[in-house]
């Protein structure tokens, strides 16, 4: 994802025909599998069910889906590895602010 243009969003669909926008923070690799990150771009951050959501990337005719993880351990583990490249990312950068 290039930071010089701002922030990537997509619009998701649930299984009820729901609309969500949704603002991508980043990409991840863990086992050969592309991750993304997102945040909900049109819900408050007050509201409970506000949240990292975490999808899989996978091709489908030559274009990229978002997927969810369905499996508890695969999406924990994915999980754990962005929490490690947000946090990383977060003490390079006060490294470089002293």
């Amino acid at each position: 994802m290039d930071e010089d243009f701002g922030s990537s969003y997509i619009t998701i669909e649930d299984e009820e025909g729901n609309e969500f926008e949704l603002e991508q923070l980043a990409e991840i690799e863990y086992q050969g599998q592309s991750y993304a990150a997102f945040l909900p771009a049109d819900m408050d951050e007050d509201d409970p069910d506000y949240g990292y959501i975490l999808l899989r990337i996978e091709e489908e005719n030559g274009e990229e889906v978002f997927c969810s993880v369905d499996d508890e351990q695969e999406l924990a583990a994915v999980y754990d590895v962005f929490m490690e490249q947000l946090f990383d990312d977060e003490d390079s950068d006060e490294a470089g602010d002293e």
